[in-house]
C-alpha cells in the first residue's frame, strides 16, 4: 500500500485479493508514522489495543451484571496468556478480539437504551456498526460477529417498540456492511469476480488452491502439529512420510501408494495438476471407505484439538510442539500441560456461567460461539488461533460464574 499505492504484493508487483484490507491498512498507518517495517511499533500498538479489549470486556460485564463481575472480567482478560501472546506477532487476532469486544460493548449499550426509552441512541448504534464492520474487514470469518449480533439486537428489543427495534437492526446492518462495498467493487473491476470477503484458500483468481491435496490432508489431519509437519509444506517444502500419523493409512497397500505419491512430490516439491489429481483420487478412496470418519469424526476431533490444546504454538522456541512426548522434554511438557489445564479450566468455568443462566445476552453470545464452531468444523487444519475469537465471550461467562449472582439480570434471563 505504501510503496505501490495499491492493495498488492511485491516482488513482483501484482494486485491481490487474498487478504482483506483491514489489517494491511492498520500496518500501513503504523509504518507511515513510525517507519517502514517497524514491527516493534506494531507490537506496542497492539499491546494497547489488547488493553482496550480488556477494558471493553469489563465494561460490558459491569453494564449488565455487576461491578464485582466486572472486576473478575478485567483481571481474567488482562492475565489471559493466550490472547496476550498474539500482541507480539503481526497477525489479525489482537485486532479481531478488540472488534468483538467493541461490538458486544456497544451493542449492549444500544439494546439497553432501546429497552429503557424505546428509541435509538445513534452514538451507540454507530459504534456497534464500527465494531461489526472492522471485524469483517480484518478477517473473513469476522462476518460471524454481525451474523450473531444483528439478530440479537432485534431479539432483545423486539418488545420495546417494533419500529425502533427493526430500524436499529436494519440501519446497523447497512452501516456494518457498507465498508465492504468499495472492496467488492474493486475486486470486480480488477479481477472480474464477485468477492466481498477473501477467498477460502487465500488464492488469487487463476491460482490453483490444490483441492486434491487439501482434501487428502482432511481425511486424516487432527492435531495442530500436523499442519507445520505436513499440511503447510505442500507445494513448497519436502514432506517426510514418517511425520504422518498411522490413521493416514488404512492398509499396507495404501501406505505404499502414499509413499510413492509423496516421493514423486519431493522431487521438485511442487504439486502439479497431475499430482493434485492423484492426491484427490487417494482422498476419494479413503472417504468412500470411511465416510463417517471424514464427515463427522475427524471434523469434531479437529475442533476439540483447537479448543483444548495448550495453545503454546507461539512459544515453540521454548516449549515443545509435541508436548505429549514427556520423555524427550519433561520440563517443557509439564509447562505445556499446565497451559492446557489453564485453557480447559477457563472453558469449564465459562460453561458453568452459561449453565447457571447468568451470562448477559446469552442467546446472542452463544449464537456467535455456535456459528464459529460450525465454521471450524469445515476447516482442514487444526490451528488453535482460529478459536481465539471465543475468548471475549469465554471471559464474560467465566467472570459471571465467579461473581455473586446479581439481584436482577433481565438480559441473562432472556
Amino acid at each position: 500500500m505504501l510503496v505501490n499505492h495499491a492493495n498488492a504484493l511485491d516482488k513482483p508487483f501484482h494486485l491481490t485479493l487474498i487478504r482483506l484490507p483491514g489489517y494491511p491498512m492498520f500496518l500501513a498507518m503504523i509504518f507511515k508514522v513510525f517507519g517502514m517495517d517497524n514491527y516493534n511499533a506494531v507490537r506496542r500498538v497492539q499491546m494497547f489495543v489488547d488493553i482496550a479489549s480488556c477494558l471493553l470486556i469489563a465494561g460490558f460485564v459491569r453494564d449488565h451484571v455487576s461491578r464485582r463481575a466486572a472486576g473478575w472480567a478485567l483481571w481474567l482478560a488482562a492475565f489471559c496468556p493466550f490472547t496476550a501472546d498474539y500482541t507480539a506477532v503481526p497477525l489479525t487476532e489482537t485486532n479481531s478480539i478488540f472488534c468483538i469486544a467493541l461490538g458486544l460493548f456497544a451493542a449492549g449499550r444500544l439494546i439497553t437504551g432501546i429497552r429503557a426509552e424505546s428509541r435509538i441512541h445513534w452514538a451507540w448504534l454507530a459504534l456497534t456498526a464500527v465494531g461489526l464492520s472492522c471485524a469483517t474487514l480484518f478477517r473473513p470469518d469476522g462476518v460471524l460477529l454481525p451474523l450473531a449480533v444483528l439478530p440479537g439486537i432485534w431479539w432483545y428489543t423486539r418488545h420495546c417498540g417494533t419500529r425502533a427495534s427493526s430500524r436499529a437492526t436494519l440501519i446497523c446492518a447497512l452501516l456494518a456492511m457498507l465498508p465492504l462495498a468499495p472492496w467488492t467493487i474493486r475486486n470486480y473491476r480488477a479481477f472480474h469476480v464477485f468477492q466481498p470477503l477473501a477467498p477460502r484458500y487465500a488464492n488469487d483468481p487463476g491460482e490453483d488452491p490444490l483441492p486434491g491435496y487439501i482434501r487428502w490432508t482432511k481425511t486424516w489431519l487432527v492435531e495442530y502439529v500436523s499442519s507445520p509437519d505436513v499440511y503447510w509444506r505442500g507445494d513448497d517444502v519436502a514432506i517426510d512420510i514418517h511425520m504422518l500419523p498411522s490413521r493416514a493409512f488404512d492398509s499396507a497397500e495404501e501406505y505404499r501408494q502414499t509413499d510413492q505419491l509423496i516421493s514423486d512430490y519431493n522431487v521438485d516439491t511442487t504439486i502439479t495438476p497431475e499430482l493434485d489429481a492423484r492426491f484427490a483420487t487417494l482422498a476419494q478412496q479413503r472417504i468412500s471407505r470411511h465416510p463417517l470418519r471424514y464427515y463427522l469424526l475427524l471434523p469434531v476431533a479437529r475442533l476439540a484439538d483447537m479448543a483444548l490444546r495448550p495453545r503454546t504454538e507461539l512459544l515453540s522456541d521454548a516449549l515443545p510442539t509435541r508436548w505429549w512426548e514427556w520423555r524427550d522434554h519433561p520440563a517443557g511438557s509439564l509447562l505445556a500441560f499446565s497451559y492446557g489445564l489453564l485453557n480447559t479450566s477457563l472453558l469449564a468455568v465459562a460453561a458453568i456461567g452459561f449453565a447457571r443462566k447468568r451470562v448477559p445476552f446469552a442467546g446472542m453470545l452463544m449464537a456467535y460461539m455456535i456459528l464459529r464452531c460450525a465454521l471450524l468444523l469445515t476447516m482442514e487444519n487444526a490451528d488453535p488461533r482460529y478459536t481465539l475469537e471465543w475468548f471475549p465471550i469465554l471471559i464474560v461467562a467465566a467472570a459471571v460464574a465467579f461473581a455473586a449472582r446479581p439481584a436482577h439480570n433481565p438480559e441473562a434471563s432472556n
